[in-house]
């Protein structure tokens, strides 16, 4: 019976939980693993919850992480824990805000005025991603590849920084 590993991004619409779910894709399957990939976009529009599933093994046969069946949960606002928390397994890992925004901060939106981080609403989901890469099989040059073919030029320097941040984080935890 092969391993599946079972991750939910989830958080509000505009937060970049489709592009880090893409990222993760492109990545596992790059590694060799099968992927399936599924999303649900709800209200994203107006703010509303956003999620999306990340399935990669050996086989994968359906798109859904089953509820109760999530190694991981990375919820980008802290809002949409307890929507959420039912979707990971007993013993799965939460990976939440507060990892990278520490006591400093009391918001996401803070951090686009402070100039002594490279962290800011926009790359957020980067650092959040990786955070989580810290747990997965999957080589940082693989990492850096599928950030560069999901995100334009001007902003990969940034985002490389900020993943890297969010992976040390993770490591300190």
């Amino acid at each position: 019976m092969s391993t599946v590993t079972n991750i939910v991004f989830a958080g509000l619409g505009g937060q970049g939980i489709i592009k880090a779910a893409d990222i993760l894709a492109e990545a596992a399957t790059a590694s060799g693993f099968d992927v399936r990939q599924s999303e649900v976009h709800g209200m994203s529009q107006r703010g509303g919850s956003v999620s999306s599933d990340v399935r990669f093994g050996e086989k994968v046969y359906s798109p859904m992480v089953p509820p109760g069946g999530a190694d991981f949960l990375v919820v980008m606002d802290a809002t949409q824990v307890d929507n959420f928390r039912h979707r990971m397994k007993e013993g799965g890992l939460l990976i939440e805000p507060g990892l990278l925004l520490g006591d400093e901060y009391d918001d996401i939106e803070d951090l686009d005025d402070d100039d002594d981080t490279p962290l800011t609403r926009r790359n957020f989901n980067i650092a959040m991603l990786g955070a989580l890469s810290a747990h997965l099989p999957i080589d940082d040059a693989v990492w850096t590849e599928a950030i560069k073919a999901n995100l334009p030029a001007k902003v990969h320097a940034e985002n490389f920084e900020v993943f890297a941040l969010g992976r040390e984080k993770a490591k300190e935890a």
